[in-house]
């Protein structure tokens, strides 16, 4: 979007070649994140762009970190682990102001602090609410990220705790007892890699459908995909927003200007999101200023909808 409107066309003076790691959901061990940055790499090489863009911390830390102090200019995007932390790994930065040398990028400001503060706002008598996180490399910079992101208030809008979920069955254990804990009025789940006792590695999309049969309490969903996943919602990262800033520096740099000069920043806005499915299986009613004033509303089409040929529908205000 950003490159077209600074007159970016492709297939007229742009051509963008993507290489999807699937690290998420199909490429899931350590053993297979490393193999799938290899062959990024290689495409890389084989492509040779002026200008490199790694989504999440899987693709910054296989391929971007192999990539400093080359002469390919690289941004990232959708980062949660410290650029302080992968720096003592690569000495890639000087500091987030001035990085200095060949990468620059948009680090994911969750907004932690702001989707409490909705909750709050929504449930008024909000006793606690839990954090869920795994042990991935993901995992691991979203439990610190959120950590930094509430150590920067001296108030906290509701009291807060965090689980760390070790294996599947861990997590299962977890769920049941924060059903069951009346101290706790709702989850922000974002274990999102799991690993068995059977061997089978579980993904997002298994872990959120299980996780909302089992528990009676609202999801704080991190971003609007957990929310079309199933989860409640509220404050998400806006991802779109994020990719136009990210967008924004690519321009800077086609222009000429060197990464090393341009500033990180941090992740601006975030969207409000909430699945309507979800609010009427728990029996929530979301005020009326609150819906009007979301970004997007998830809802399945009604019976008649189905019927007349609708599909699912995303209505967007």
């Amino acid at each position: 979007f950003e490159l077209a409107k600074a007159g970016y066309k492709t297939g007229k003076n742009l051509i963008v070649r993507i290489f999807y790691m699937d690290t998420k959901r199909r490429f899931t061990s350590p053993e297979e994140i490393e193999k799938r940055g290899g062959e990024a790499l290689k495409e890389f090489y084989r492509f040779k762009p002026n200008v490199l863009v790694t989504l999440d911390d899987n693709a910054f830390r296989t391929v971007a970190l192999r990539l400093v102090g080359q002469h390919v200019p690289i941004v990232f995007s959708g980062m949660n682990g410290q650029p302080e932390d992968y720096d003592r790994i690569v000495d890639w930065m000087e500091t987030r102001k001035h990085p200095g040398k060949n990468i620059t990028g948009v680090y994911e400001n969750l907004h932690v602090l702001d989707a409490l503060r909705i909750y709050k706002k929504l449930f008024p008598g909000i006793k606690k609410v839990v954090f869920i996180t795994d042990l991935s490399p993901t995992g691991c910079a979203i439990t610190k990220q959120i950590i930094s992101e509430l150590n920067s208030t001296p108030s906290f809008p509701c009291p807060w705790e965090f689980r760390m979920a070790l294996s599947w069955e861990d997590y299962k254990k977890i769920i049941i007892s924060l059903d069951r804990d009346p101290m706790v009025s709702a989850i922000y789940p974002v274990a999102v890699t799991l690993p068995s006792q059977s061997g089978k590695r579980f993904t997002a999309p298994e872990i959120f459908k299980w996780t909302t049969k089992h528990i009676k309490k609202p999801e704080i969903a991190v971003n609007h995909e957990f929310a079309r996943m199933g989860l409640f919602g509220g404050a998400a990262v806006d991802f779109f927003s994020m990719g136009r800033q990210a967008g924004r520096m690519v321009i800077r740099i086609l222009k000429g200007e060197y990464p090393g000069n341009i500033p990180i920043e941090k992740a601006e806005k975030y969207v409000l999101v909430f699945n309507l499915d979800r609010a009427r299986e728990l029996g929530i009613k979301i005020p009326q200023e609150i819906l009007l004033s979301a970004d997007e509303v998830i809802q399945s089409a009604t019976k008649k909808q189905r019927r007349a040929g609708y599909q699912d529908v995303n209505e967007l205000h």
